[in-house]
């Protein structure tokens, strides 16, 4: 036992002594997982079902806390669901969204309707991560999320800063695409809004019209209960935050109180399209009657909600209706509206826990902000807004 334990004791020292003489066996070569995508597409680090996940796989920055983050386009959660009157859940809307813009950009991205690739192009695009919104009261979490879509919006842009743009005192500034949350927070990003460009003109696709009085539709018990996902656009209007007259919903189909409710949705400063006139004048109809009101020289706001959708394609929603569009009618009418100076958007009323195991909901919000995002990115910075208007003489 002594010859062994002495022999075992002499192999040990051998061995380490010889340690400073060993070669160091590399590892795997870096191309192994970090691989360039075919065409003109960017770096993929790792499998769509692994990693972080931010929208479409973009780089992400808690834009918030970091007051030095630079972007064109910045992608914002908004958390907020207790603004429903059916079913809640939209506050895992921007994590639900996010999911199922997982495959966006898997083959590179490149958007062959809109002939662009929203991810590789001039435009700096970031995942901001959510705005901290509490959820035990309306009022301060409205406010939470004024002041943090205010704080993204008012940021120097990463292109074009020093440039004249359509914001307040010329300022070029970038664009903030919001992950809803229920439809109540468009109030306070259109209060955002107002406060970085003065009134704007609204595009909304909604099943519903969401302009009603308060005491319509909730009964307005209190101030903060009159303020809800049916009455928002009713409070935007009486507060001066829409451009008059130039404002249309499209794809609406819900009941109604009575007459009475579409005589004052034109008061507050709307036009409908509904979703049953596709049958008749075809998404080409409805992208002309939505260019014809809103126009193509001035600033526009952009606010979807998912239940625009038929329940067939999105049935994870705070309020379905059924007869909405398809998924790839959606898709379509907002390729026609690439024309448009769209500064904002958000998408609205996603509720995950009522989708099918097939993320058909999340999948189909990734989709159209896709569209969205291709839109913008096609346009250029919001500085390219008034240097056309320059050109064709106009004064904006």
């Amino acid at each position: 036992m002594r010859s062994l334990l002495l022999a075992g004791l002499a192999a040990t020292a051998t061995a380490h002594s010889g340690h400073k003489n060993q070669k160091v066996v590399s590892g795997p070569h870096q191309s192994l997982w970090y691989n360039r995508l075919p065409g003109d597409g960017g770096t993929q680090a790792d499998s769509v079902f692994s990693g972080i996940t931010t929208f479409g796989r973009l780089p992400y920055q808690n834009c918030l806390e970091n007051p030095d983050a630079l972007y064109d386009i910045a992608f914002i959660g908004a958390p907020f669901d207790t603004g429903t009157s059916y079913r809640p859940g939209a506050r895992f809307g921007p994590s639900g969204i996010r999911q199922g813009s997982r495959r966006l950009n898997l083959y590179g991205g490149y958007n062959v309707p809109l002939k662009t690739n929203p991810f590789n192009s001039w435009a700096t695009v970031l995942d901001c991560g959510d705005i901290p919104v509490t959820s035990y009261d309306n009022s301060w979490a409205l406010k939470q999320i004024e002041e943090g879509h205010f704080a993204i919006l008012s940021r120097t842009p990463a292109t074009d800063s020093d440039k004249r743009g359509p914001a307040l005192k010329g300022k070029t500034l970038p664009r903030v695409i919001t992950l809803g949350g229920d439809h109540t927070i468009t109030l306070p990003l259109l209060r955002s809004i107002n406060r970085a460009y003065g009134p704007v003109s609204v595009i909304h696709f909604d099943s519903h019209l969401d302009t009603w009085k308060p005491k319509v539709f909730g009964g307005a018990p209190s101030d903060v209960a009159s303020i809800n996902h049916g009455t928002y656009f009713y409070h935007a209007a009486m507060e001066g935050l829409l451009a008059n007259d130039t404002n249309i919903h499209a794809g609406i189909r819900t009941t109604l109180s009575g007459p009475s409710d579409y005589d004052n949705d034109g008061y507050v400063g709307f036009e409908i399209v509904e979703a049953r006139e596709i049958d008749t004048i075809g998404t080409e109809g409805i992208i002309k009657r939505i260019l014809k009101r809103v126009g193509t020289d001035r600033p526009v706001y952009l606010s979807i909600d998912i239940d625009t959708l038929d329940p067939a394609f999105a049935p994870a929603t705070g309020t379905p209706e059924t007869g909405g569009w398809s998924t790839r009618e959606l898709r379509t009418i907002l390729r026609g509206l690439e024309d448009l100076n769209l500064i904002a958007a958000d998408i609205v009323e996603v509720a995950p826990a009522y989708d099918t195991n097939a993320e058909h909901t999340t999948m189909a919000a990734a989709d159209v902000l896709y569209e969205v995002m291709s839109i913008m990115v096609k346009k250029g910075p919001l500085s390219k807004m008034i240097e056309r208007a320059e050109s064709d003489g106009e004064d904006l």
